[in-house]
């Protein structure tokens, strides 16, 4: 009985398969059919062309005008005349995953590409590309002539061709300065009064810099402090991109007035001095965060918030948010760089006279950092973190002098050299038009009443 079953499907399949073929023989000639018959009596030729979509032209000629012609053309088209070069320039700026091969890897092949890379290295090695900044790239019929790659705001790389082969220097950026002079009011904080008033923030960024060793801008600013600026804008192609320097600058806090102009000796170092030729530069910074809060003070009994006990704390605690730079607050030699359970990551520096400071509960270190290294005040060590017994993100920052811990706070630092007595006079009568401008600028500051602030071109 099962043989026969599985012969009758076989008879079955066998009628399916012949009737299959025929339906599909049969849809065949039924298509020859219909295309005969539109060929002869379907509509003429014009009237297929009147239906198509129009061609932009504008946008045809942009695309024919954007393209190179071939490499090669039949010797029956070819103009009298040699065909001009074709020369194209790509301006844009670096995304996230770009790479030099895939900018410039169309140009050579991987062998021509790799020694392009050895020959720019020494100069600036292209693994170093920063999404964001800008770039050019040049060709003549299809080969790469020039490539230029902004590597910060006043220096490009630039990478040419000379013959066959290429070479590659770095520039500076070229810009048009206009100096300026711009005053504040503050109300709550030195940047919401640089903003209020349309400058950029990086103008309280360099204010904070400038008087670091002498106004600590997380716990001392309040509100009614006023600052005043003499500073070139710095402007490419019509457009404000930056400050230049700030050549003088006066701050007042709680009222007290401090001052800053910017000098240079005969060797080209520039420092900020006061009007009496006394350098603003001293051993130590006030803080080394900026624009943040102190969350628990230099104390000799304090409730651990993670151990719940009452024990000393001999440091400064600032909140900041977790990847917050971390700066050292004087010159120094890293004395140690590693983990500790309560201090979790931290780097320990050691100044001269006896001083030394540690940086803790730190996310991570400042690239390169090592023990033995010297730091210049200002550098770079660390970032904020929450390492180690920590509730939350901040820095834990100690000075001892001569093994014993000292508040922060309270250090009586010297300042740094001040101007040589040789050269006070030509410093005086260098900026005795800059304080007339910062006398300016006050007096336009307090008739502006109620407004935040004031800013104004200068002649140069």
């Amino acid at each position: 009985m099962r043989v026969r079953r599985v012969r009758r499907n076989m008879f079955e399949d066998q009628r399916a398969r012949r009737f299959r073929a025929r339906r599909q023989l049969a849809l065949v000639l039924s298509a020859l059919l219909v295309l005969g018959w539109y060929l002869l009596a379907g509509p003429s030729q014009p009237e297929v062309l009147h239906e198509l979509e129009p061609v932009d032209t504008e946008v045809a000629e942009e695309a024919v005008a954007e393209a190179c012609p071939p490499a090669v053309v039949p010797a029956s088209l070819a103009p009298a005349a040699a065909p001009e070069p074709c020369e194209r320039v790509e301006e844009d700026s670096i995304s996230p995953g770009d790479t030099a091969s895939s900018l410039l890897g169309e140009y050579f092949s991987p062998l021509d590409l790799h020694n392009l890379l050895a020959t720019v290295r020494p100069v600036y090695p292209l693994s170093r590309l920063k999404a964001g900044q800008p770039y050019l790239i040049k060709t003549l019929d299809n080969v790469l002539v020039r490539f230029e790659y902004e590597i910060d705001d006043s220096e490009r790389l630039v990478v040419e061709r000379s013959g066959v082969e290429y070479a590659a220097r770095r520039e500076a950026i070229q810009y048009e300065l206009k100096p300026a002079a711009v005053a504040g009011r503050i109300t709550s904080s030195l940047w919401g009064a640089v903003t209020g008033i349309g400058e950029n923030p990086a103008l309280a960024v360099r204010l904070s810099e400038i008087f670091a060793w002498d106004i600590d801008f997380i716990r001392d600013i309040r509100p009614g402090d006023t600052f005043k600026v003499v500073v070139d804008k710095r402007f490419r192609e019509g457009q404000f991109v930056g400050y230049g320097e700030i050549r003088a600058a006066e701050f007042e806090n709680q009222g007290d007035t401090y001052e800053a102009f910017l000098f240079r000796n005969k060797d080209g170092d520039a420092n900020y001095y006061d009007s009496k030729g006394r350098n603003l530069r001293k051993a130590f910074l006030k803080a080394p965060l900026k624009f943040t809060r102190i969350s628990s003070g230099f104390t000799s009994r304090r409730l651990h918030p993670v151990l719940g006990i009452y024990r000393a704390h001999p440091a400064i605690d600032y909140a900041a948010p977790s990847g917050t730079p971390v700066h050292v607050v004087g010159d120094g030699t890293v004395a140690a760089k590693g983990w500790d359970n309560g201090g979790g990551n931290y780097v320990k520096v050691r100044h001269s006279n006896g001083y030394e400071t540690t940086y803790m509960h730190l996310k991570g270190f400042a690239r390169g950092l090592r023990k033995g290294q010297r730091v210049r005040q200002g550098q770079l060590v660390g970032y904020v973190g929450k390492t180690g017994l920590a509730t939350g993100p901040h820095l834990d920052y100690r000075i001892k002098l001569n093994g014993s811990y000292v508040n922060p706070r309270s250090i009586k630092v010297l300042p740094g050299d001040p101007i040589p007595a040789k050269l006070l006079a030509g410093f005086q009568e260098h900026i005795k038009p800059l304080k007339a401008e910062l006398a300016h600028t006050g007096d336009l500051l307090a008739q502006a009443g109620d407004e935040q602030g004031i800013t104004q071109a200068l002649r140069n």
